[in-house]
């Protein structure tokens, strides 16, 4: 006995019929692969799809031969390029398919393209291919996990829908937060959660984030935050409490120069503020910030010999000692 055919959902489907013809609306012509990829349904499934537009009214032709395919007769337009809320609000991360993937919010952002592209009158469709081949924006670091974290899917939803969540989030130990999610930072291939608890806004690594419950409540954000200008302000204090020490060298014109790709950038300023008149020799003497003494002997080992520390005395004889051993090694 044959097994029934499976239902399509009708939604599902009428979606994917529209967003067909917004393809060729869009893009003249394509064959049932193309369609077949771009939809992600099989060619079986495209054919049937088509052969439902025709008997609709939709003109769809398709002609044959190697260079055929399916395209629109007559310039037929479809009015049905308005976008849904979900799209609407996805229109903002279309320039950031990867981390609008690891959101899941994949669909959306690829529905809205399509919607836009089919709104562009025909000699301005290109520029969005144009764009696509000459830039791009890689968001994460080299060395970072290329994995979402696995609780940024839920918490993207929840940043949405204004929803609050029970979260028990790492860190010497695992403490439990009843958040009101008000937005994710990505930074430098790092998701962030920012949330208010209580009265305080906070931020919270989304990879050291073990379990997200929703409470089934939702909360009614501040109308007056700006996650950009939060992020900014919490980002400088967090790198001014960081630098709590401060060391004193002597930097050659090029060991100034090198700043810029050793310290941070906070640092750099305060250390060019803080520079005085070049000697004879071309060198300065300045003061830059640093988190901790350890620290520095990291960075102003990769210095080399453009620099030299005067103050304190302790970083100072460490880094002798370094120059030694190094000099032993290379005799």
């Amino acid at each position: 006995m044959p097994l029934p055919e499976r239902r399509e959902n009708h939604v599902v489907r009428a979606a994917r019929l529209i967003n067909l013809v917004l393809l060729l609306q869009s893009r003249g012509m394509m064959t049932a692969a193309e369609l077949s990829a771009e939809l992600e349904v099989s060619e079986r499934t495209v054919y049937r799809d088509v052969l439902a537009l025709s008997a609709a009214g939709v003109p769809v032709y398709a002609e044959q031969g190697r260079a055929g395919g399916y395209r629109l007769v007559g310039g037929y337009r479809t009015r049905l390029t308005g976008l849904s809320q979900a799209e609407a609000e996805a229109l903002f991360l279309a320039g950031l398919p990867g981390p609008a993937r690891d959101m899941g919010l994949d669909e959306p952002v690829r529905a809205v393209k399509r919607k836009v592209l089919a709104a562009l009158p025909p000699g301005l469709r290109e520029a969005s291919e144009r764009a696509g081949q000459r830039f791009h924006l890689d968001a994460p670091g080299w060395f970072a996990d290329s994995d979402p974290p696995e609780h940024l899917a839920e918490l993207a939803r929840a940043v949405w829908q204004d929803r609050i969540l029970t979260m028990r989030y790492r860190r010497r130990d695992e403490v439990t937060r009843t958040v009101e999610p008000y937005g994710l930072v990505l930074k430098n291939g790092v998701w962030y959660l920012v949330g208010k608890v209580g009265d305080d806004l906070r931020s919270y690594r989304v990879d050291r984030i073990t379990s997200v419950e929703p409470t089934g409540d939702g909360f009614e954000r501040d109308p007056s935050f700006e996650l950009p200008r939060f992020w900014a302000d919490r980002a400088a204090e967090f790198v001014r409490q960081m630098l709590r020490e401060t060391i004193e060298l002597r930097l050659s014109p090029h060991g100034v120069r090198m700043l810029r790709f050793v310290f941070e950038p906070p640092a750099v300023q305060e250390a060019l503020e803080a520079a005085g008149e070049p000697g004879p020799d071309g060198w300065v003497r300045t003061r830059v910030p640093v988190e901790s003494i350890d620290v520095a002997y990291t960075y102003v080992m990769r210095l080399g010999p453009e620099a030299e520390v005067l103050e304190p005395p302790a970083l100072r004889a460490r880094l002798a000692e370094a120059a030694q051993r190094l000099g032993d090694l290379y005799r």
